[in-house]
Order: C-alpha cells, then sequence, then structure tokens
C-alpha cells in the first residue's frame, strides 16, 4: 500500500507535491511485462469476454512477443510509428505491449474518426505500419483506409486483425525468434524508459487534434500509481469499458493492471451497460472503469437489481466531473465503498490528481483529490501566473514524471501549453482547500461571462441533478444582445418523467441560485453530443443551440 503525504510550501499558497514510500519505476514497459508474466504466471492476464478468448501471464507473454517478432520481421525498428485503429480487442492490448518491446512508437487512432481525420493523423504521426479492425459499427474500415492513404504518404503496409495477413505476422514472428531466441530481448536492451512509446491524439475540439507524445516513463509509471492509490494486487480484476486508444484504457487500465499482476476484462468492443455488469458478475471483477456517463446509464438499467455485484470494491470515475448524485448511488447501489475519482489529461500521461480509499465520504464526491505520488499542483491566477490563495479559483498546472514530451513535431503549441518551469497549464479552473483536495469549476473556456459575472457550469449542473426527474444536465453558454452571454440548460429526463420547461427549471432553482445562474433557455434530449471517451461536446452543444435559438 502507497502512503501518500501531502506537503505544501505554504498552508496559504494552493500549492501541493505528492511524496510516495514507494519508488518511481525506472525501467521500461516491456521490462515491466517481464518481471510481471515471471512473478504470476499462472494467473489471469486478459480475458475477452464476447470471444470467451483468455490468456495468463505466460500466455500474454509470449503472444506479445510473437507479434513483436512479427513486426521487426516486417522492418518496424525502434522509434518507428505503428498506428492502431481499432476499438477495445485483445489484439489492441497485444499491440500496446509488442510495439513498447521493440521500442516502436504506438499512434493510437480514435475508432470514431472519419477518413479526414485519419488521413490527417496517419500523415502528421508518419505512420508506417498500421494495424486495424476491419469494420467497427458499420463503418468498413477498410474501405477509408484507402481512400486515406491517398493523402498519407509513409503508409506503406495495413496488417487487419483477424485477417490471414495478421496470421501470416505472428508466423513469421515465431520463426523469426524461433531461428534468434534472443531477438526481442536484444532489441529491449536498447531502449531507454525515457523513450517515446506512444502519441496519443487530443480530441481536436478546434481544428486538428495535436499529438501528446509518452514515454515508457511517462505511462507506465502513472499507471503503476493509480493502481497502488486502489490497491490493486494480483487478486484484481479490473473490468475496462473505456477506449483503449485514450489513457483511461490503455494506461489506468491495462498498464495499472499488468504492472500489478491483475487482470485486464474486455467486456466489450465499445461501451454497453449491460455487457459491463454482466462481465463483472462473470468475471468477479474486483473493480469497474467508467465516465460518469456510463456509470449513470448502468444504474439506469431496467434490470439493474439482477446483477451480481458483490466482487466490486473499488473503481474509477474520471474523464468529465463526477455529479455528487451519481457517485453517492455508485458507492451505495454498486457497492464499490473504494471508488476513486481521478483527473488528469492526455498531456499529463494522465493522472494528476486522485481519491483515496480512506477519504471522507465528501472528500471523494465533492473533490477530485489530491494530487499523485512524486508529482506537483498549484492554482494559479490566468493572467498573472502567480499562485492564488487556497480558497481562490484559478488555472490548475501540474508537473512531474507524468508532463508529456510534448506535442509530436508541434514545437510552438508544446511551448504554449509547458511553460519554462516545466508546468502543464491544464486550462481548467480549481480550487484547492486547505488540506490539497481539489475541486474542479469549469473549463476556462467553459466559463459563462453574463453581465459581467462569471458564472460556473459546473456548480448549476450540480444543483439540477437534485431535480428528482432530471438524469443528467449539462449547462452553457449562448450569445445574447443585452448581457452579453445567456445560460442554457440541455437535460435529459428520467424514464417516465414530463418534460420540464423553462418555467418549471426556472421555478425549481428559484430562492436557492442566484438569479443570474437560472438558465434561460431549456432544451430536453434523448442524448447529449458525445465523444468516443465519453465526454460531452460544449462546443458542438453551443453550435446547435444557436441554430435552434435562430
Amino acid at each position: 500500500m502507497t502512503r501518500l503525504t501531502i506537503v505544501t510550501e505554504m498552508d496559504t499558497d494552493s500549492y501541493s507535491s505528492g511524496v510516495s514510500s514507494k519508488p518511481m519505476l525506472g525501467h521500461t514497459i516491456g521490462a515491466d511485462l517481464d518481471r510481471n508474466a515471471a512473478l504470476y504466471a499462472g494467473r489471469d492476464a486478459l480475458v475477452d469476454v464476447p470471444s470467451g478468448r483468455r490468456w495468463t501471464y505466460s500466455e500474454f507473454s509470449a503472444d506479445v512477443e510473437l507479434l513483436a517478432a512479427g513486426l521487426v520481421v516486417k522492418g518496424v525498428k525502434k522509434g518507428d510509428r505503428v498506428g492502431i485503429w481499432a476499438p477495445n480487442c485483445p489484439e489492441w492490448v497485444l499491440a500496446q505491449y509488442a510495439t513498447a518491446k521493440i521500442g516502436a512508437i504506438l499512434v493510437n487512432i480514435n475508432p470514431a474518426y472519419r477518413t479526414h481525420e485519419l488521413g490527417f493523423v496517419l500523415k502528421q504521426a508518419g505512420v508506417s505500419v498500421l494495424l486495424s479492425a476491419q469494420e467497427f459499427k458499420g463503418s468498413d474500415y477498410s474501405a477509408m483506409i484507402e481512400h486515406a492513404r491517398l493523402d498519407a504518404t509513409g503508409v506503406r503496409e495495413v496488417v487487419f486483425i483477424g485477417s490471414f495477413g495478421w496470421e501470416l505476422m505472428t508466423d513469421r514472428g515465431h520463426r523469426a525468434l524461433a531461428e534468434n531466441p534472443d531477438m526481442i530481448a536484444s532489441a529491449q536492451r536498447s531502449l531507454s524508459a525515457d523513450d517515446p512509446i506512444n502519441i496519443q491524439y487530443t480530441s481536436g475540439t478546434t481544428g486538428f487534434p495535436k499529438g501528446a507524445t509518452l514515454s515508457h516513463h511517462n505511462i507506465l509509471n502513472n499507471g503503476y500509481f493509480v493502481g497502488e492509490l486502489c490497491h490493486y494486487t494480483e487478486a484484481d480484476r479490473v473490468c475496462i469499458p473505456v477506449p483503449f486508444y485514450h489513457c483511461f484504457g490503455m494506461v489506468m487500465g491495462n498498464l495499472a493492471c499488468t504492472s500489478h499482476g491483475a487482470a485486464i476484462v474486455i467486456p466489450g468492443a465499445s461501451f454497453d451497460p449491460a455487457a459491463a455488469l454482466a462481465a463483472v458478475e462473470k468475471e468477479a471483477c474486483t473493480s469497474l472503469y467508467g465516465v460518469p456517463t456510463m456509470f449513470i446509464a448502468e444504474l439506469a438499467l431496467a434490470e439493474f437489481d439482477s446483477y451480481d455485484l458483490s466482487s466490486l470494491r473499488t473503481g474509477i470515475m474520471a474523464g468529465s466531473p463526477c455529479p455528487t448524485e451519481v457517485m453517492k448511488q455508485v458507492i451505495e447501489r454498486m457497492g464499490m465503498s473504494e471508488v476513486s475519482i481521478c483527473y488528469g489529461m492526455t498531456e499529463t500521461s494522465p493522472v494528476s490528481l486522485q481519491t483515496r480509499s480512506d477519504d471522507t465520504i465528501d472528500q471523494r464526491v465533492s473533490t477530485v483529490g489530491a494530487v499523485g505520488p512524486h508529482l506537483e499542483v498549484k492554482i494559479v491566477d490566468p493572467v498573472t501566473g502567480l499562485t492564488v490563495p487556497r480558497g481562490d479559483a484559478g488555472e490548475l498546472c501540474t508537473r512531474g514524471y507524468s508532463v508529456m514530451l510534448g506535442y509530436w513535431e508541434q514545437q510552438e503549441k508544446t511551448a504554449e501549453a509547458i511553460d519554462v518551469a516545466g508546468w502543464m497549464h491544464t486550462g481548467d479552473i480549481g480550487v484547492m482547500d486547505d488540506l490539497g483536495y481539489v475541486s474542479i469549476t469549469g473549463r476556462i473556456k467553459d466559463m459563462v461571462i453574463r453581465g459581467g459575472e462569471n458564472v460556473y457550469p459546473r456548480e448549476i449542473e450540480e444543483f439540477l441533478y437534485t431535480h428528482p426527474d432530471i438524469l443528467d444536465a449539462q449547462v452553457i453558454g449562448v450569445p445574447d444582445a443585452k448581457y452579453g452571454e445567456e445560460l442554457m440548460v440541455w437535460i435529459r429526463m428520467k424514464d417516465g418523467s414530463a418534460p420540464l420547461d423553462a418555467a418549471s427549471v426556472r421555478a425549481f432553482c428559484e430562492g436557492k441560485l442566484a438569479h443570474y445562474k437560472i438558465p434561460r433557455y431549456v432544451h430536453i434530449v434523448d442524448e447529449f453530443p458525445m465523444t468516443v471517451t465519453g465526454k460531452v461536446r460544449k462546443i458542438e452543444m453551443r453550435e446547435r443551440s444557436m441554430d435552434l435559438l435562430g
């Protein structure tokens, strides 16, 4: 168990650093897998519930070596970029560790990307070999790849998962290892933990996405310490319905598991609430991951009470602000008494702040936790850059081993995000309390300025969650001639509830919220526009709202 101490430079400053009794890991991802595969050889490493396939650590390590050797035979070498475009599947996990073994840089590609976005990533990252699903949710990946490659010079080969070409690649890897058993071990000896190993593209809500470049040291340590704070051991089995292409899946999920000898459980190719709960029951999972909208969907299942979730003790809720009421239900109805909230971003590998299992209920439902081991966080005035007093709002910044190497071949963009002192500027508005715990009150860009008043949507959303008929609520700012901006709320109603209108929402808020915080416009929807990782796309909501309002 990692015991973390929060050390503050000055009790009045919004600054905290995390000290741990456990040292950081100084080796590569491949070396870490080798160590744990030897320790936990016969234990489950990977379980794919849909196909029924499963690997012990010994079997998983062997198949990783086969795939790594197959890539080497294809001419992939240290520093080459290997793209992966697929939903969650065992081959995705094998590719994650196989590329790490030989020092190739895995380029994660969002399964929701269309041809134009795919072409941009392939070209910008300089992908030479692409590992891809054949199709997903009705999209013909092979046809899209052929079209995208016209603009993406440098992609010399595509290998489709489940195809004859995939089998041929691993067969050739098997023959190469038979001829040279030291082949992959030799490649590993040429690697440094500080080498770039992964490129993850940010959501790109404005303009093209940027490729956050991460090292072995970045993501292995982040996965390890997230797992430490969840108290993972080889006895844990982690259900991972969040996408592998994102840090939540491949770092907080996969690397947290393999660095502790725990089992990775895949409930499906993409999120399905019933499949996630069925996987927890079938595999006796001790931990379940999800963004808040995933937990909301699971809790809303009509047959929720029929699932045996008694094996659960922990899990992680992250990706976007976690509504207090949802967190309470996850603890009470799902039995996840040690559930943790994590806060982070792709550029910080991703986790900077995390709640602890022995935190008070209030700390676990009203904050995103305290700084992680071996990291620093501070809250600064966005204008002056100076650290603000505790209790004051400002921009959250983080520094330490987790900060990315930079945006791939975009030095100017890197310099905009990471200052000369090494602090990553998150763009999130946070408040640090006297114990070093941080509450996120919104994005700087999401803040609404109505008639000169700064309004943080999160505060209003949290209040609306207490309405008995509201399942979910998202508040945005829309242009207004008189006030500059006006508030609009998109609402998802609970099943069987009559839709609310602006008058009924106002009546619910009056006397409880300041008048300028009460939404003027109400829009009832079945679903919010979402990213693949479950984040609400507020920029799209604003655009659609302006059309709705004329």
